[in-house]
């Protein structure tokens, strides 16, 4: 992979200046279905919240709470736009398993669950050029998973972009084709989100568990990172 590198921009701290987005990297990795092992864990940390939290709860969950904040900052119904922490939290709290599709997802789910913060990778096998997170123009291309139809974000809308690409709308909200974590994948950037009250610490605490998983069940050599209004770009490559 040649040099390439990840950045926030400025607006989003200075709306948000205790922000902080933990980026797992993980090269030389062999994806495939979960073992039983890990699906165990997943459904360790449905368990869990469910003896935690009722639905209400769910609502007026501070994390949660802090992402409808951040959503309508940048134009996006809370009702209609839920961070995908909360739609899972909800699914889950309700009854509902959450599908175990592989292994790097799977581990993303858990992590999630257990700390009630928007995570999930993306496979930088076919990543090219610089990523970043921040405002859309409103040209820029996003096909979300399942679907062939090409959309284009509102304006202002905050997205993870590697140029024209979209690779998650609303923040943390969908993930579109371009990156996602396949059973071939070889190389992934893992992101854990933090608003407040949720504390840098507790990012990188959530990003060192995460970074353990995917060393136990898909091998590989993991660094990790955290973007911050005093470290807003980080290398990608190895």
């Amino acid at each position: 992979m040649s040099e390439i590198y990840y950045s926030v921009a400025d607006g989003i701290f200075a709306r948000f200046p205790g922000y902080a987005r933990g980026v797992v990297l993980a090269y030389g990795v062999r994806n495939g279905d979960s073992p039983p092992e890990l699906v165990a864990l997943l459904r360790e940390a449905e368990a869990s919240l469910r003896g935690r939290m009722t639905i209400d709860q769910v609502a007026s969950e501070p994390r949660f709470v802090a992402w409808r904040e951040a959503f309508r900052w940048f134009g996006a119904k809370a009702s209609d736009f839920r961070a995908s922490v909360e739609a899972m939290a909800r699914r889950v709290v309700r009854g509902q398993e959450i599908p175990s599709i592989n292994a790097l997802v799977d581990i993303g789910n858990a992590i999630s669950l257990r700390y009630l913060m928007p995570a999930g990778g993306h496979s930088l096998d076919a990543v090219k050029g610089d990523i970043t997170l921040g405002p859309a123009r409103g040209d820029e291309e996003f096909t979300a998973f399942g679907s062939t139809e090409l959309e284009h974000p509102e304006p202002g809308e905050i997205i993870l972009a590697e140029g024209q690409a979209v690779l998650t709308r609303r923040w943390c909200w969908r993930q579109g084709v371009h990156t996602l974590t396949l059973p071939e994948t070889t190389a992934v950037e893992f992101n854990v989100d933090g608003l407040p009250p949720v504390s840098p610490a507790e990012v990188e605490n959530a990003c060192r568990e995460a970074a353990g998983l995917i060393e136990r069940f898909c091998g590989g050599r993991t660094r990790l990172e955290v973007l911050s209004r005093d470290n807003p770009r980080v290398r990608l490559s190895e």
